[in-house]
């Protein structure tokens, strides 16, 4: 009998599979951007979720989580977003969240323009690593990885994405109209129950293309990527579908629409030859080999 993706899936859910964690792995004391000392706890817990991509364990990386108190009375404290930084670049490889039945909600708006810092320096980061707040991109916009709209679900979950952490050197046209099509796009089909039980969205700009011509802002600290990427993951009644999105950082001219999405669309796979980045390593594998090689436009609502 063949199976078609959405049987194979279906079948696999039967399957049990337990998503262990490890013991904490203890960094050394650092300075934080928040001031005093502090020891960086790497939970091997929330590296195990679905939309976390693979850590690669080099010194060059720092694998940082930003939770926010229970949405219920009961509950536990949510993790908002997380990433993986680069220090050799002061700018993060990856950022990873989810759209669920704590983080869907839209409770409150986008920050105040009017709050100052804009854009804070991460208490997160040892300070050495830390980009100050506010720096300059050298005219270019403070782009969110993790955008501001995607976490509406409460004011403290919106104020970490202003994080300088979180921001990328974007050319203002690719922000406000490219970009924000294929987030509209996501944060649409995140809020909608009726697509997906939960969405894993992973997002982040290119860094293995850094090259002799690669320009630099925040006082050279920070490379400008050539690319920037969204890898999602959807299950919806146990199947999971998966798709990926792979664009170049430049002025285009127009606003990003539909067919925009879905001449940029590929599959998990080409997206990780293109980027280094093992997305989805965390399902199990015949259902990861499943989605990240198959793409279906019309499960996207493409």
């Amino acid at each position: 009998m063949r199976l078609t993706l959405s049987s194979l899936s279906t079948l696999l859910l039967g399957l049990s599979f337990a998503l262990t964690a490890c013991d904490n792995e203890n960094e050394p004391n650092f300075q934080l951007g928040g001031g005093g000392t502090s020891t960086q706890t790497i939970s091997k817990g929330d590296a195990g979720r679905l939309e976390m991509p693979k850590l690669t364990g080099t010194s060059e990386e720092l694998f940082i989580t930003h939770k926010t108190a229970p949405t219920t009375a009961y509950g536990d404290s949510v993790l908002n977003y997380a990433y993986a930084y680069d220090k050799r670049y002061f700018h993060s490889k990856w950022v990873a969240f989810r759209f669920d039945d704590d983080t869907r909600p839209r409770v409150v708006n986008r920050k105040d323009p009017k709050i100052r810092p804009q854009y804070p320096i991460d208490p997160k980061l040892p300070l050495m690593y830390a980009l100050a707040s506010d720096l300059s991109f050298n005219g270019r916009d403070h782009g969110h990885l993790c955008a501001s709209y995607d976490r509406l679900y409460s004011r403290e979950a919106n104020d970490q994405t202003f994080y300088m952490s979180n921001m990328s050197p974007q050319i203002a046209s690719f922000n406000q109209d490219f970009w924000t099509a294929f987030e509209n796009k996501v944060q649409t089909l995140g809020r909608d129950k009726s697509f997906a039980d939960t969405l894993y969205v992973v997002k982040g700009g290119t860094l293995n293309d850094i090259n002799a011509n690669t320009i630099y802002v925040a006082t050279q600290k920070m490379p400008v990527p050539k690319y920037y990427y969204m890898a999602l993951l959807k299950v919806k009644n146990g199947v999971y579908t998966a798709i990926g999105f792979y664009m170049e950082h430049k002025n285009y001219g127009v606003s990003g629409n539909e067919d925009h999405l879905r001449q940029y669309a590929v599959t998990i796979r080409d997206l990780e030859k293109n980027t280094g980045i093992d997305f989805f390593h965390n399902l199990p594998d015949l259902v990861e080999n499943a989605v990240e090689t198959t793409i279906s436009l019309s499960a996207w609502r493409l």
